[in-house]
């Protein structure tokens, strides 16, 4: 039966059909073998950039295998290898039995390049323990989280609750303390917890009950008894046991509750910190999805209308870059206890890192656009203080209503979420604005009309490109082109849209994939026709979200980069950083894809989140395109050391940086000086519908 898996195999040899032949061989074992193959340092440098699963060494020009492993440990990569070697040198890699001197879950030395059979096993061994090391760190990683979630809740518990370890208490919360009258967790630390027990018979049973649950047997973990305090007095109490870790040893979990206490009050106490967001103590994503769940089915039994309000700070990329990640954490306190002020009569929540989300129930429109202004002007008009530095920030407001025949939660946050990202297209990147989704503006009657366009534009060529050139410093030469849509409507008024104007419903109507597709094979018609007289040209395309997700893109991009002459770097596309982030485990492997075919990929609107950075470092673009804010305001010191820092950055996980909105003189003087490798703007040269190498 065939492996449903993927392989990525890094061949480094002089003989590329001897790694061909390792492919045909380990075929029959891996649904998709993505081959890298090369032979000398620089390029093995380059390649180290991307995920692999198993390297093999044969001969390369510059390296041994010593400076491979070198390398590799250098880069603190987990990468299996499996070493090659003439039939002589592996003789003497061997020990008196005849087996490779080095043999473990990472490392095969000592094979001979004619024991295919022993090398594709070796290969897929190595392989299988690499996947099962990274399921075990990841599990690590979630019992250590739910292990430190469960010290937290613990510690703030009103319950009495301690860690025992072979009947020895190791830890014990405050309330577990004052009911038995210790003063502090050292006083407790060693104590047997039988000597809280009153009785001999009490005694017996509890030690056959924890040796009932020592053994495995989970049926009755609930013990009833007389317990004694440290003073002497005594009361009934019910102890529970449960099977708990800490410090990622096993330990065995006591829940004490005095007065038949019931334990649903316990359950129902842990359900409430569930919901709570532990920096700003308001709800998190889970309470607001409870919430919104109750609100929606009241909105569909016509009990109440109701609105939501999605919330997004707007400038957490430059907070990010000056203060670090302590200046956001403290914008998002302050600006969640001053909606939490300010909304009496709603629910508020911090729905992810940098957003909030209200919900609040019956009000009329101009209520709801009153609540929405007054929430702007007073986040603007608030100071910040981080560090002995002031700080401010903006938010951008989209509002969506709950009534009675709305579409479902999940639709009706897409919506609040569209409005956002409408926002940031029609201001540029500025912040401090809201609106309200009006569902008459999205009538099915205008969407298929505009669908219908959309189809006729894709069938018919009626879409216009325009091109914008990019000056690259290191180069200095302004052969780079960056790509523009245009929709133009056979309308009185000679109406050309952009995409923010139609990809909405081309989204709805499935059409956005189609659209990415006309665009990257016209585009490749233009640079191809320009590469005849200027071979270094090369595209920047911008793409969507469903392109970022399909699966067959690698494939088409591969066609058309051959298409135009094969150059590796001819082709970058560019995605936004919101989609990057939404789909970020998808876009790696997407990225990597694209890379193996010679394709360059760019990451739009770079700086506009609180991760950036550790976003690029995860997926790896070749260039990040700044968001128009970093630009802006660039002659002040502040924003200019802002800026800066961030091209540091980026710089540093090896990403070259693109500055776009080059408008005048003043910021073309700046923008020499950030350590951004390319410059773009309308003071450099404006958009054309042809490019032209100056």
């Amino acid at each position: 039966m065939r492996a449903q898996s993927v392989l990525n195999l890094l061949v480094i040899d002089d003989d590329q059909l001897y790694a061909e032949r390792l492919v045909h061989l380990l075929d029959c074992y891996y649904e998709t073998i993505n081959l890298g193959f090369l032979d000398d340092k620089e390029e093995l440098l380059k390649s180290l950039r991307q995920p692999w699963d198993v390297l093999v060494f044969g001969n390369a020009y510059d390296m041994s295998f010593t400076d491979v492993v070198g390398i590799v440990q250098d880069q603190n990569i987990d990468l299996p290898m499996i070493c090659l070697m003439s039939e002589e040198m592996a003789a003497v890699a061997h020990n008196n039995e005849g087996l490779p001197d080095i043999i473990s879950g990472t490392m095969v030395k000592a094979l001979t390049v004619e024991q295919e059979m022993t090398v594709v096993m070796s290969i897929c061994l190595q392989h299988d323990n690499l996947r099962s090391r990274h399921e075990l760190k990841a599990l690590r990683l979630v019992l250590s989280e739910a292990e430190q979630r469960a010290n937290v809740l613990i510690k703030n518990s009103k319950s009495a609750v301690a860690y025992i370890d072979q009947g020895i208490h190791i830890f014990a919360n405050d309330p577990y303390l004052q009911l038995f009258g210790f003063e502090s967790l050292n006083d407790v630390m060693g104590v047997p917890i039988i000597d809280l027990i009153a009785g001999v018979d009490n005694v017996k049973g509890f030690k056959q009950f924890l040796r009932q649950f020592n053994k495995g047997n989970r049926q009755d973990v609930e013990f009833k008894f007389e317990s004694v305090r440290m003073d002497g007095s005594t009361f009934e109490a019910k102890l529970q046991l449960a099977a708990a870790t800490l410090d990622g040893e096993p330990v065995t979990q006591v829940i004490i509750q005095q007065n038949n206490t019931n334990s649903a009050e316990v359950a129902k106490r842990l359900a409430a910190a569930e919901r709570k967001d532990s920096l700003t103590g308001i709800d998190n994503r889970r309470g607001f999805e409870e919430e919104m769940a109750s609100v929606y089915k009241q909105a569909q039994q016509g009990v109440v209308t109701a609105a939501l309000f999605y919330i997004q700070l707007d400038n957490v990329g430059k907070i990010r870059s000056s203060l670090g990640l302590k200046g956001i954490d403290a914008t998002v306190k302050h600006i969640a206890y001053m909606l939490d002020e300010l909304i009496s009569d709603g629910h508020v929540s911090r729905f992810s890192d940098t957003v909030f989300t209200i919900l609040v129930e019956d009000k009329t429109t101009t209520e709801l656009e009153s609540l929405a202004a007054h929430i702007v002007s007073r986040i603007k008009d608030t100071f910040i203080e981080v560090d002995k530095r002031t700080i401010s920030t903006t938010v951008s407001i989209g509002i969506v209503r709950i009534e009675k025949n709305t579409a479902e939660p999940n639709i009706l946050l897409e919506r609040a979420m569209e409005v956002i990202n409408q926002i940031m297209v029609e201001t540029s990147d500025h912040g401090g604005i809201y609106h309200l989704y009006d569902p008459s503006e999205h009538a099915n009657s205008d969407d298929h009309a505009l669908a219908e366009s959309l189809i006729d534009a894709i069938t018919n060529n009626r879409f216009e490109l325009s091109f914008q050139p990019i000056y690259d410093i290191n180069n200095d030469r302004s052969d780079f082109f960056e790509v523009f849509l245009r929709l133009p409507l056979a309308d009185a008024d000679n109406t050309v849209l952009t995409p923010d104007q139609f990809m909405a419903v081309a989204k709805t109507h499935k059409l956005r994939e189609k659209i990415d597709r006309w665009v990257l094979i016209n585009a490749c018609k233009k640079i191809n026709e320009i590469r005849k007289t200027q071979p270094e040209a090369r595209l920047l395309v911008q793409l969507n979200s469903a392109s970022l997700t399909d699966k067959k893109l690698p494939n088409v991009v591969s066609q058309l980069i051959k298409a135009v002459g094969g150059a590796a770097g001819v082709l970058t596309l560019q995605f936004n950083e919101k989609e990057v982030s939404d789909h970020l485990t998808v876009a790696k492997t997407q990225f990597s894809a694209l890379s193996q075919v010679g394709c360059q990929l760019s990451i739009k609107n770079f700086g506009s989140s609180a991760k950036s950075i550790e976003i690029a470092s995860f997926v790896q673009p070749d260039v990040v395109r700044l968001a128009r804010n970093y630009v802006e305001g660039i002659d002040s010191a502040d924003n200019l050391e802002t800026v800066k820092s961030l091209i540091m950055l980026t710089n540093e996980i090896k990403v070259d940086v693109l500055m776009p909105y080059i408008e005048d003189a003043s910021t073309m003087s700046v923008a020499w000086s950030v350590g951004a490798r390319y410059l773009q703007g309308d003071y450099l040269e404006e958009l054309s519908s042809t490019m032209v190498v100056n």
